[in-house]
C-alpha cells in the first residue's frame, strides 16, 4: 500500500537493516501491519518479529487470539514473543482505570521483548481513525497543543507504520490479499470512553466531513509543528537560565505565556495541569516567600528566584568531640574541633572560629537556626535575631536552614559565614578551642581568611 510506504519513508521509520517488533494482538490493524512490513521486509531491508500480549481481561477469547497469532506466525517463520498479566489485578492495586493499566503493562512487555530480540524499532498498529479518536477525547478533557497534537508517528523506538491509513483502506487491504484476523467483542461495546466516540461521534463528523479523520491528522501534524518551537523556545530557556535548581523570576515573568508554561512543564513534569501551572505562575507575583505544592513537589519564589523541589535542610543537632573530625548532614559538612594551648595567632574567619575554651560553657553543638536565636557577633557591638541576619545579607530560606550554627549550654558562639560570638572571643595567649567547618559539596565555599 503506497501510502504506507510513503509514511514510512517521510519519517524515516525504517532505516535499513532495522530489526522491528510489531505488536500484534490479532485484530484487523495489527495483522495489516504484521502482513505489511513481513510481506515487504526484502524491499525495506528490514528483519520483522512479533510480540503478543494476553490481558487476561476476556477470558477463553483471549487464549484464543494468543493462539491464532502463534499459529500465524509460526507458518510462516516468523520469531513471535508472547506474555501475559493480570491486568485487572493490577489495575486494582496501582488505582489505575483498567485502560490504563493494561497499557501500561502492554509496552513494559514490548519494551523488554525488543530488548531481549535486539530490535531498535517497535512498531504498532495506530491509525488514522484512532488518532482522529485520541484528538477528540483529549478535546473533551480540555487538553492543550500538545493533546490536540494526537498520536505522534514516533516516540522513542517506537513507530506507527499506519497512522496515516485509515480503518477502512486496512479492512480492504486485508480482504485484497486474504489476511485473517480475529475480532474483539469488546470493541461492539460502549464500555469505554473510546468505544463511545468510535460509534457515536465519528460516524456524525464523518457525515459532514467523508475525510475528517484525514482533515484531523493534518490539524495535528500543525498542531505537532507548534508545540515542538514552543518546547524548543523552553528548553532553550532553561540551558541558559537554571542554576542550582532555580530560575530567575524577571526572566521567567517577560516570557510569553505559552513559552513560560511549557517551561514549568518540563522541570515539574509533563502531567502538570493547568490549574497548577497557574498557582506556580501566580506564586511568582508575590512579594514575599511563596510556596506551590504539586505533584509532591514544593515550587518557592524567594528572593526573585523559583526553586524546583527543593526543600528546607534541617542539620541533626550533633555534639562535636574535641580532637576529631565530625562528618555531619549526609556528608555535606566535616567539622574539625582542637583545643590549643597559649596559642599565638588568633584570625578573623567565616568558618574556622578561636573561642577562648575557658569561655566556652559545656559541649559544643552543631545545629540549624532554631525560632528566636539571637547572637552579639564580635565586632558587631549589638545583639541580632539570625532571622535579621540572614534577611539582610538576602539569604534565601534554602540557604538559611543549611547554615550551620555552634552552641554551648548558654546559647549560640558562632555562625558559619558571619562570625563568632563576642562572649568567646580569644586573643594571642588564651587557650583556644578551634573549630574548622568546612562544607564538602561546593569548592570553594569554606571561607578561610588566614
Amino acid at each position: 500500500m503506497k501510502t504506507i510506504i510513503d509514511f514510512i519513508s517521510k519519517h524515516q521509520m525504517l532505516p535499513s537493516k532495522t530489526k522491528v517488533l510489531c505488536a500484534v494482538s490479532g485484530g484487523a490493524d495489527s495483522m495489516c501491519l504484521l502482513h505489511f512490513l513481513s510481506s515487504n521486509a526484502e524491499s525495506l531491508g528490514i528483519t520483522v518479529a512479533a510480540a503478543h500480549f494476553n490481558h487476561r481481561l476476556r477470558g477463553a477469547e483471549a487464549d484464543r487470539d494468543q493462539a491464532f497469532v502463534e499459529a500465524w506466525c509460526a507458518d510462516r517463520g516468523i520469531v513471535c514473543e508472547t506474555g501475559s498479566a493480570d491486568v485487572a489485578a493490577y489495575a486494582e492495586q496501582s488505582g489505575m482505570s483498567t485502560e490504563e493499566a493494561a497499557r501500561h503493562l502492554r509496552y513494559e512487555f514490548l519494551e523488554k521483548c525488543a530488548d531481549k530480540l535486539g530490535c531498535t524499532a517497535i512498531a504498532t498498529a495506530h491509525n488514522s481513525d484512532d488518532n482522529a479518536e485520541t484528538i477528540l477525547l483529549n478535546l473533551t478533557r480540555g487538553a492543550g497543543a500538545k493533546g490536540l497534537g494526537g498520536i505522534p508517528p514516533m516516540r522513542g523506538r517506537l513507530i506507527r507504520p499506519l497512522l496515516a491509513t485509515s480503518r477502512a483502506q486496512i479492512e480492504a487491504y486485508l480482504a485484497e490479499n486474504g489476511v485473517a484476523h480475529i475480532l474483539d467483542s469488546t470493541n461492539d461495546t460502549d464500555d469505554y470512553t473510546r468505544n463511545v466516540i468510535r460509534h457515536r461521534v465519528m460516524p456524525v463528523l464523518c457525515g459532514i466531513n467523508p475525510a475528517f479523520s484525514a482533515s484531523a491528522m493534518r490539524t495535528a501534524e500543525l498542531l505537532r509543528e507548534d508545540e515542538e518551537f514552543l518546547d524548543k523556545l523552553a528548553a532553550n530557556f532553561i540551558s541558559e537560565h537554571l542554576e542550582n535548581g532555580s530560575l530567575p523570576i524577571a526572566e521567567l515573568n517577560a516570557l510569553p505565556k505559552p513559552v513560560a508554561s511549557r517551561v514549568l512543564r518540563r522541570l515539574c513534569g509533563r502531567s502538570l495541569t493547568a490549574g497548577h501551572t497557574k498557582a506556580v505562575l501566580d506564586i511568582m507575583q508575590s512579594k514575599t516567600l511563596a510556596h506551590a505544592d504539586i505533584h509532591g513537589m514544593r515550587v518557592t519564589a524567594d528572593r526573585g528566584r523559583l526553586y524546583f523541589g527543593q526543600k528546607p535542610i534541617i542539620l541533626p543537632d550533633t555534639q562535636l568531640p574535641i580532637g576529631e573530625k565530625t562528618v555531619i548532614g549526609d556528608g555535606k559538612f566535616t567539622v574539625e574541633c582542637a583545643v590549643l594551648p597559649k596559642n599565638s595567632k588568633v584570625f578573623k574567619s567565616l568558618n574556622t572560629f578561636f573561642f577562648n575554651f575557658d569561655a566556652v560553657c559545656g559541649t559544643i553543638v552543631f545545629t540549624s537556626r532554631k525560632d528566636g536565636d539571637k547572637v552579639r557577633l564580635n565586632g558587631r557591638k549589638c545583639t541580632k535575631s539570625l532571622k535579621d541576619l540572614f534577611s539582610e545579607a538576602k539569604m534565601t530560606q534554602l540557604e538559611r536552614s543549611s547554615t550551620p550554627v555552634l552552641r554551648d549550654e548558654k546559647g549560640i558562639i558562632a555562625v558559619y559565614g558571619f562570625g563568632a560570638a563576642e562572649r568567646c572571643s580569644a586573643k594571642p595567649g588564651d587557650t583556644v578551642l578551634r573549630v574548622t567547618i568546612n562544607k564538602n559539596d561546593r569548592t570553594g565555599d569554606n571561607l578561610k581568611n588566614e
